[in-house]
């Protein structure tokens, strides 16, 4: 938990070093690290198109990092698990960068909650975790001048959505 808010404090504070990113490349690299958590498990991933942006790949990778693993974690207790990573045009005709998974999802009267530091809308006895995460790629994708939102139903899974600057597919 110290470890996770350090890193929210810092987020604030680091320098953007925005350059043209491949958001494929970076959710490839996740995926490689999370290897671990879905070997032996039922688990479909499809990753769409991820056009390029400009983004600090760091940071980038953190976002993809925390709402995949969260995918992955709220998804575990299904029998066939479905993780779909992509892109849409929003209702302004930018990109909005998604995940979305079939798991336990959350019901929207509580979304509210999703990106405060230290909420959580399911058990922690359920579901490790520290209640960093969200609110770190909230941080995130505002320091890239973008925005973050969520939709979910309850035992329907969740799509976790985030624009950047500009926002203009490259």
């Amino acid at each position: 938990m110290i470890d996770d808010l350090l890193s929210f404090s810092r987020t604030s504070r680091q320098t953007l070093a925005k350059r043209l990113v491949n958001p494929a490349e970076v959710v490839e690299l996740v995926l490689e690290e999370l290897q671990g958590e879905l070997q032996g498990r039922n688990v479909e991933v499809n990753v769409g198109d991820l056009p390029p942006c400009l983004a600090d790949p760091a940071m980038l990778k953190r976002v993809f990092f925390n709402l995949i693993s969260n995918a992955v974690k709220f998804a575990r207790k299904k029998e066939e698990e479905h993780i779909d990573i992509g892109s849409i045009n929003d209702s302004n005709g930018k990109t909005a960068y998604f995940v979305k998974d079939n798991g336990i999802g959350f019901d929207m009267n509580y979304s509210g909650k999703l990106f405060g530091v230290f909420s959580r809308l399911h058990s922690e006895s359920d579901y490790e975790g520290t209640g960093v995460g969200l609110a770190l790629v909230q941080r995130i994708v505002h320091r890239h001048g973008g925005r973050v939102w969520a939709e979910a139903e309850v035992n329907k899974g969740a799509t976790f959505y985030f624009t950047l600057e500009g926002g203009e597919s490259l």
